[in-house]
């Protein structure tokens, strides 16, 4: 399979990488809040869209394609901020083995 490479030039959208923090809650659980990390430049593309129902309320799920220049160590408990948009990273990947993209699928997350 290839993968068509997002020219540096189309990833005009900055993002701020949001670093986990967690800290126990007193119950044997933990409390995450995020704190801002490294700021980064990358292209967005809306995958999909739906409404689900999830207790007794109408929400929907939005979810995108992220492409942002490679780099290590990013996971699924980070997430992805642009402006006052948040997107829970679900998948983290290098699609061709280069080390030149990472592609993020995330769903926006809705406060």
């Amino acid at each position: 399979m290839t993968t068509k490479s997002i020219p540096i030039g189309a990833r005009s959208r900055r993002f701020v990488l949001e670093l986990p923090l967690e800290r126990p809650d007193g119950f044997g659980g933990v409390i995450r809040s995020y704190a801002p990390g490294p700021q980064v430049w990358g292209a967005i593309e809306m995958l999909s869209g739906h409404e689900r129902v999830r207790s007794d309320r109408p929400e929907q799920s939005l979810t995108h394609r992220i492409t942002l220049r490679y780099r290590e160590g990013v996971t699924g408990a980070m997430r992805l901020t642009s402006g006052l948009r948040r997107f829970a990273i679900r998948a983290a990947s290098d699609p061709d083995g280069s080390k030149r993209d990472l592609v993020c699928l995330v769903e926006e997350v809705r406060a």
